[in-house]
């Protein structure tokens, strides 16, 4: 007696997309790591770009750029409010990082990634590229462990009281900046350790939500506004907890703010007002990180680690990919 699996044709969609997006994740990456140490930041940021733009072409969806990259830095975007797909099949928003971390590829430092996220049409927070503020702790806590407006010291404290161990048992990460000073000395004041990061704020924040792994309990510091909303979609997907606030400091940022609809400049927002629905998220290491392998060139295969997770089902996939045919990461 044979058996068929029945799927309903919207959820065979999205299945499939989940598996499409790592194609996305996986051409931008190759392309970067092709840069890997050559020094320059904007061809590395361009190759990624222009290769996650021609695979999300190929998607049947009708997708909607609402977080691009390249306002504050002028590096190549691919822009906010862009079209993308073959503009037939599901109406989604999309947020992209084609290489988070340019400065990590350019000189071939670990840690950069290609990511990007796809969720239903409405759901994404549409912010304007400028910075943000961050804290983001993993799965496992009561609501409002930590908050944004709480001092780093007060933050560490309720947050091991909460686990129960000595606040000298939790672990911060913080990207390594002069602005964040005030935050380092405000978590080692508690005898808490402090692991700085060079750049790569998105898969800084996954790494909370996986302490036993990673080490690393909190995220604490202000970034780019694209990676929190991606860092967002993969807490929707993984668990955890997180609050943001944009940095509106000029009128001309608030006016951008005004005009996608952000009505409030000092909102915080927590991860459901900044990716709600049904998401996707994928990342394909570019440089190898402790959160994946970067790109390996060998003789007539190419390697890639890609991860990709979804909402709905909570799942998370590690995408080993073995590339034998080279010409579809060639330019078409």
């Amino acid at each position: 007696m044979s058996t068929h699996i029945s799927v309903p044709p919207q959820l065979l969609l999205e299945r499939i997309l989940t598996l499409e997006i790592v194609r996305v994740t996986e051409r931008a990456a190759v392309s970067a790591a092709r840069l890997r140490g050559h020094g320059n930041e904007k061809a590395a940021d361009q190759a990624a770009v222009d290769a996650m733009r021609r695979e999300l072409n190929k998607l049947p969806i009708e997708g909607t750029v609402v977080i691009g990259e390249g306002e504050r830095d002028e590096a190549p975007m691919l822009f906010i409010g862009e079209k993308v797909g073959i503009n037939a099949g599901p109406q989604v928003d999309i947020a992209v990082d084609p290489l988070e971390g340019t400065t990590l590829c350019a000189k071939a430092m670990p840690g950069a990634i290609a990511t990007m996220a796809m969720a239903d049409s409405g759901t994404l927070l549409h912010a304007p590229d400028v910075y943000m503020q961050k804290i983001a702790v993993g799965p496992g806590y009561n609501k409002g462990v930590v908050e944004l407006d709480a001092s780093p010291a007060d933050n560490v404290r309720r947050l091991a009281k909460a686990k129960g161990v000595d606040p000298s048992a939790i672990t911060v990460l913080v990207l390594d900046r002069p602005r964040h000073a005030e935050i380092i000395a405000g978590v080692r004041s508690t005898g808490a350790a402090v692991r700085l990061i060079t750049d790569g704020d998105v898969a800084g924040v996954i790494h909370c939500a996986d302490p036993d792994n990673t080490g690393v309990d909190m995220y604490i510091g202000t970034g780019g506004a694209p990676e929190g909303v991606l860092a967002a979609v993969a807490l929707r997907c993984i668990g955890g907890q997180m609050q943001c606030r944009l940095i509106l400091d000029t009128e001309e940022k608030r006016e951008r703010a005004r005009k996608m609809g952000v009505t409030d400049p000092r909102m915080i927002y927590g991860i459901e007002d900044m990716a709600r629905g049904d998401c996707l998220f994928a990342a394909t290491g570019v440089t190898t990180g402790s959160l994946l392998s970067g790109v390996k060139f060998r003789k007539d295969v190419i390697e890639t680690e890609t991860v990709v997770m979804r909402s709905v089902t909570g799942t998370v996939r590690y995408i080993k990919a073995e590339h034998r045919e080279m010409e579809k990461f060639h330019l078409d």
